[in-house]
């Protein structure tokens, strides 16, 4: 969890099936921040380990058990403020066959408010393969007299505790959930966080609202069915444990936010933490859709009704799935009416600015134009609008990057292939890729999306990898760069080394 939202998903390695041992060690890790009004800022790290990724050994009981060695290393200035370096066991177990579990680690760092370098190294102790590392970048900052909201840790369970241990917070054990994805089967959305400061802000006997809701990711927008409120009492930290009930939440992409608010209504405070729902047997509710009216709008001018098409089409890239499903399964079935079409087009923009949605579609329209001109190609049978292609679909929903590293080639080229007509050198035995990289993206900091060139065609690059949650994720991705398929390097062998790893964790 990290501030807007506070959660904050670091994937080593995509998770795969249980029905078989996998081949390299597979783990998640989520860190939240805290504030302990004793001992200040603390992260806390939640570790969860793929049970069939681990090779097993016999310990002294006779059982079969995993080790993991994980060490994290908190970093400013180049000089080390916090270390730790442990050993994780895994669960025993009778027979290695009967792996298919995950097994959870958390732990707690002191750390002032500051913007830190945070290392992650795992591996594998029982195994040969090279360890994974990666670093990311993070911000502590809990104002002295403001009022401030914690991290969002998303629960598995929680209930009251009867001695303390590392999971207790508050008088409760809370036991975190390690995904930001909720599939069909799971119908309930758990919580926690802390409120700080509000004794200093609006006094002792103070009272304020907490504002606890669900919105779309895409728009913002408040789902009304899942706002709650509560009136509080200024305290030394408040807490907030709560619950969603989300069987009728549709498939999409949402925030979980929590607010405070003072007695005139006004955030003085906020967070927030994305998820996924996954609920394909919910239909979304469009009922305010056929409300409005697009008399005298900008959108009643638009009256040819391919254009309008087009120009719906290309508002994908930041649609929610809600709205890609709507158009798929009723704008662009046959028959349908203009109306429909336009009354669609003008909710799209009045969610998205609801004083001046026409001032908000030129300024997207101007970017459209941008990205079909840059990422766009023509062709009958494979051509593509700038929007439908993946780098053109990330400069829309996120904007243009802080830096792009393209690799064309590379300094010891030593092989040439046919890219429309010319010539493109290939270095060090990897196709053409570009690494963008963001600053700060949706309130999380250092944000990477890798494109490759896979078949040598002009402007044909796809998205391979990425560390931004809801996006493709490919730890192997230096792999699937590399010109000779018959490779069969393990990412764990080649995890962000080499020329092609340099520029993805040193971006310029």
């Amino acid at each position: 969890m990290k501030k807007i939202p506070i959660l904050l998903m670091l994937i080593f390695i995509g998770f795969t099936s249980y029905s078989a041992k996998t081949p390299y060690l597979q783990a998640q890790l989520f860190y939240a921040k805290f504030l302990a009004p004793v001992d200040g800022p603390y992260l806390e790290t939640y570790l969860s380990v793929v049970g069939n990724s681990v090779e097993y050994k016999k310990n002294e009981n006779g059982s079969f058990q995993g080790k993991i060695e994980v060490t994290m290393i908190f970093s400013k200035d180049g000089n080390v403020i916090n270390f730790d370096k442990y050993e994780l066991l895994s669960p025993e177990v009778a027979d290695t066959n009967n792996t298919n579990f995950n097994f959870l680690d958390q732990q707690r760092y002191t750390l002032p408010n500051g913007i830190y370098e945070f290392e992650i190294r795992i591996k594998d102790i029982n195994s040969a393969a090279e360890p994974f590392k990666t670093i990311q970048t993070i911000e502590i900052n809990f104002p002295q007299d403001e009022v401030s909201v914690s991290g969002i840790e998303l629960l598995e369970s929680f209930s009251k505790s009867t001695e303390t241990t590392i999971l207790t917070k508050s008088g409760y054990d809370c036991i975190p959930l390690v995904y930001t994805f909720f599939p069909e089967r799971i119908n309930n959305l758990k919580f926690y966080s802390e409120i700080y400061n509000t004794q200093k802000v609006f006094g002792e006997e103070g009272k304020f609202l907490v504002n606890y809701f669900i919105e779309t990711s895409e728009t913002q927008r408040r789902l009304t069915d899942f706002v709650r409120f509560k009136r509080e009492n200024a305290r030394l930290v408040n807490i907030i444990l709560a619950e969603f009930e989300i069987s009728k939440l549709p498939s999409g992409n949402y925030n979980l936010v929590v607010e405070a608010r003072n007695t005139e209504n006004v955030i003085i405070a906020s967070n927030k933490v994305f998820f996924q729902r996954s609920n394909p047997n919910v239909e979304a509710d469009y009922s305010n859709f056929s409300e409005v009216s697009t008399e005298n709008s900008f959108v009643s001018k638009i009256s040819n009704r391919d254009t309008l098409l087009e120009y719906i089409h290309c508002l994908a890239p930041i649609s929610s799935d809600m709205e890609i499903k709507f158009v798929k399964y009723q704008i662009d079935k046959p028959g349908v009416d203009l109306a429909t079409m336009q009354r669609f087009f003008l909710n799209f923009w009045l969610n998205r600015d609801e004083l001046n949605p026409e001032n908000a579609w030129k300024q997207y329209l101007a970017n459209v134009e941008l990205v079909d001109e840059q990422f766009g190609y023509p062709g009958k049978s494979n051509g593509h609008k700038g929007y439908d292609t993946d780098m053109g679909r990330v400069y829309l929903k996120y904007g243009p990057p802080n830096t792009i590293t393209d690799r064309p080639f590379d300094a010891s080229a030593s092989g040439m292939s046919i890219n429309n007509g010319g010539t493109t050198s290939v270095g060090q035995g990897t196709v053409p890729y570009q690494i963008w990289h963001y600053y700060t993206l949706n309130g999380q900091r250092d944000k990477k999306f890798v494109f490759a060139n896979l078949h040598l065609a002009a402007n044909d690059f796809v998205l391979i990898h990425s560390n931004v949650p809801g996006e493709i994720t490919d730890e192997n991705w230096q792999v699937v760069i590399k010109r000779d398929p018959k490779s069969t390097l393990m990412p764990d062998q080649d995890k962000y080394k080499n020329q092609s790893g340099d520029y993805y964790n040193n971006p310029r």
